[in-house]
């Protein structure tokens, strides 16, 4: 019994300390491919970037299942991944770059595009890891224990594959030897730019999300010890963050009317669910840091706020402008005799304008209902309209003959749903709200939305979600106002 327990700590540190020298391996048969154009150095690469990438998926597991765990084994972990993405991803971006210099001379500007997003990229996983680092070592013992969220642990699990699936495109050599395992190597190295955008959008994603968990989490304890209780001066800093996602809604939102003028509709409309998620993440985390409630000290505070402000116009944009001119885009750049010009003018307009009533009225309204809201939220209406798209944008692509149908759909689609936002009296339930309060509910979403997302049925899935919901206060009417309130 003791060899077997003496075993088990052999392969465990071998699991959670062989990582970097594989890595590092990894790292000098990249510097030798730039050198050389060596294909069978290219092939070794992705090889030990591979076995890599099964250490960290099992040295959790298996450490966790056979005691005696190792000494530190937890920690040592954390700072053998900080060693591994600190060599693996700058190792990334800089091959991106030689890519286009010497494998593809006669690149197209949606090609740098992809290689200056994979250089943010890797800067973002960068500083999402050493922010949890430090905000980890800063609250042990000074507030709540530090613990995983779901984007922390969802972070974990696809870090290592796509620096795995992104090296191997980064130093694809073309025209390598005749054999089956450079042949499947070559392939994650030749797939499609839409699929790789995908993948990156929504590690990007993630990696933004667990950034703001560990915001929402720890951020009270951290400027408790701060601020030596200047209220004034920690909400100033406080409001940082959530200002922050709000932000990037709105350059979600500009990214997707980019990638619609690209044909990109798919891409386009995950770039809005990244919006909508980062739209429930700053209100999330500014209920979560006290930003909500009025400053102390202050008998009638102003009723119009910076940070509410900011975030009605990121939602102006994302949710109102962008849907609309996403719309006019496609279906103009179409050629359909059926659908004129001006009518696809006066459509979008008719949209745009209702969605920034809708906003204007949630933001006058004195009288919410709490955990409801009057008309529908915006967010779910941007991505109701936008789901047809999808649909349109393929049918022009294959010449179907479903072409005008889903044009019409479309351009039906958008007037309902102006008229569904600024339908006051109807009660629509806050769904992120709903999700965190029924477990059950928000992980068939999540699970849904990933089925969605690596399947080509992402428009049909996620039409048919949004139209469930246009019609769920049939079902939701009878159910009582929450205790706390959302936004759209």
């Amino acid at each position: 019994m003791k060899n077997k327990f003496h075993m088990s700590k052999k392969l465990t540190a071998l699991l959670v300390y062989g990582r970097p020298p594989l890595i590092f391996g990894g790292l000098c048969c990249a510097i030798a491919v730039m050198w050389t154009h060596n294909p069978v150095l290219y092939t070794l690469g992705v090889v030990l970037l591979f076995v890599s990438m099964v250490f960290d998926l099992v040295d959790g597991w298996f450490a966790a299942r056979f005691e005696p765990h190792p000494t530190l084994a937890h920690l040592a972990d954390r700072i053998m991944d900080k060693v591994v993405y600190a060599m693996i991803f700058p190792l990334v971006a800089v091959g991106m770059m030689w890519r286009l210099t010497f494998i593809m001379p006669d690149y197209q500007k949606i090609d740098l595009l992809h290689a200056i997003f994979i250089l943010i990229l890797c800067v973002i996983v960068l500083i999402r890891d050493s922010f949890a680092h430090f905000i980890r070592g800063f609250t042990t013992g000074r507030g709540p224990e530090p613990e995983n969220s779901e984007f922390t642990r969802l972070r974990t699990i696809v870090a290592a594959p796509v620096a795995a699936l992104l090296y191997a495109t980064a130093f694809y050599i073309p025209e390598g030897p005749p054999s089956k395992l450079y042949f499947w190597i070559s392939w994650l190295g030749n797939l499609p730019l839409k699929g790789l955008f995908v993948i990156e959008i929504i590690f990007l994603v993630i990696n933004l999300g667990s950034i703001a968990g560990y915001c929402r989490k720890y951020g009270t304890a951290f400027l408790n010890e701060l601020c030596l209780e200047n209220d004034r001066l920690r909400r100033r800093i406080l409001s940082f963050f959530p200002n922050g996602l709000t932000v990037m809604n709105a350059m979600m939102g500009l990214l997707a009317v980019w990638f619609a003028y690209q044909g990109r509709v798919r891409e386009a409309y995950l770039l809005l669910i990244g919006a909508a998620i980062f739209d429930k993440l700053d209100g999330a985390m500014a209920r979560k840091l006290g930003l909500t409630e009025p400053p102390t000290g202050i008998d009638n505070p102003p009723r119009f706020l910076l940070g509410s402000i900011l975030d009605d116009v990121s939602d102006g944009i994302s949710f109102c402008i962008v849907p609309a001119w996403i719309y006019y885009i496609i279906l103009s750049d179409a050629g359909t005799s059926a659908i004129t010009g001006l009518q696809i003018t006066i459509v979008a307009v008719i949209y745009a304008v209702a969605g920034v009533g809708r906003l204007i009225y949630f933001t006058i309204d004195t009288s919410p209902i709490p955990g409801f809201f009057k008309g529908m939220p915006s967010p779910a209406g941007a991505l109701l309209v936008t789901a047809p798209l999808i649909m349109f944008s393929q049918s022009v692509q294959d010449s179907s003959q479903w072409v005008e149908f889903w044009g019409y759909l479309s351009t039906g689609i958008m007037i309902l749903a102006a008229i569904a936002m600024n339908l006051y009296p109807v009660r629509y339930l806050h769904l992120g709200r709903f999700m965190d309060q029924r477990t059950w509910f928000r992980q068939t979403s999540i699970v849904l939305l990933l089925i969605a997302v690596f399947s080509p049925y992402l428009g049909y899935i996620c039409f048919l979600y949004l139209i469930l919901y246009l019609f769920s206060p049939i079902v939701t009417r009878p159910m009582p106002p929450d205790k706390s309130s959302g936004k759209s």
